[in-house]
């Protein structure tokens, strides 16, 4: 008989944790305006058709209204040059009234994506791509983080979940998650303070090690990568993941999978992130908060 925790999971509910962040921003946007002070401007440059991204940014320019944000949406078509991409970019960055700037990826293969990310101003880096931003974050500097390990900092610090001194096991090494995610778990803060282990698709004695874990944190971009085998009774497990499944019982055609067999895994730990519904939404939590210090001229100042 498998191993089981004693009671229900909690879902950590992205939803119910990005709103609670959107109202704290909203207020302290309303007290800005109220001192004399300009909103919080955040702009997005999109660049071709793809469907997700629109649904992306979409996203993202509705939730800046919703906190109070102003936003601007610059659109090109995928035949736009570099030259006049990085150009935009550097308009942006000298614009006194823009606190923000992403552009959203991926971009046309002939656009570099490290010329792009490394023109934005770091100030204004609110993804926090930029060499400048990574490295601050690398030496425990106040930085912008990516938005998504942001996310995933602020759904912890809300459930107020234990993280100093535990086993976090970080699946996926990517520069925008998975490397990201493991330094600020390792970092002399709240969260923080693990001891920290970063696997990847080479890694041998991947479910030995994995059950060793008290936190999980998987973003590797493989559906139902994560088995109930591989999770020790009581552990915390963090869902990055997010595809598309064909699936016929559905009028779509097709289902939301994170990286974790939820239906195995969640029956086993304290706490777990439903997908969707859990880091995506804590995504852009974090990047209005990115912006909210951004337009106060804290993004070197102030640590989360």
């Amino acid at each position: 008989m498998a191993d089981v925790t004693t009671q229900a999971p909690v879902l950590l509910d992205g939803k119910k944790v990005s709103e609670m962040y959107k109202q704290e921003i909203h207020a302290e946007v309303l007290e800005m305006v109220k001192e004399g002070r300009k909103a919080p401007h955040l702009a997005a440059i999109l660049v071709g058709d793809d469907g997700a991204s629109e649904t992306y940014v979409a996203s993202k320019v509705k939730n800046c209204e919703t906190v109070g944000f102003k936003s601007t949406l610059i659109r090109y078509n995928s035949s736009v040059s570099e030259a006049e991409l990085l150009a935009k970019v550097e308009e942006i960055n000298n614009d006194p009234e823009i606190d923000g700037l992403i552009v959203q990826l991926p971009l046309p293969k002939h656009i570099s994506v490290e010329k792009v990310t490394e023109t934005i101003k770091p100030e204004k880096d609110v993804d926090g791509f930029h060499v400048v931003n990574v490295g601050r974050m690398n030496k425990g500097l106040p930085a912008h983080i990516s938005a998504t390990p942001l996310g995933i900092l602020m759904m912890l610090r809300k459930y107020n979940i234990e993280t100093k001194g535990k086993h976090c096991i970080v699946i996926g090494r990517s520069q925008i998650v998975g490397s990201p995610m493991a330094i600020l778990m390792s970092r002399d803060a709240n969260p923080g303070n693990c001891t920290v282990t970063v696997c990847h698709r080479y890694t041998h004695n991947l479910t030995e090690i994995v059950k060793q874990a008290d936190i999980i944190i998987v973003a590797i971009g493989l559906p139902g990568f994560l088995k109930g085998d591989m999770v020790k009774p009581g552990a915390v497990v963090i869902d990055v993941g997010i595809s598309r499944v064909k699936d016929e019982t559905k009028k779509s055609g097709f289902a939301i999978k994170g990286d974790v067999d939820f239906d195995q895994v969640a029956p086993k730990c304290s706490y777990i992130t439903p997908v969707p519904g859990g880091v995506g939404l804590m995504t852009i939590a974090g990047l209005l908060y990115n912006t909210l210090r951004a337009s106060k001229g804290e993004a070197f100042t102030r640590s989360f």
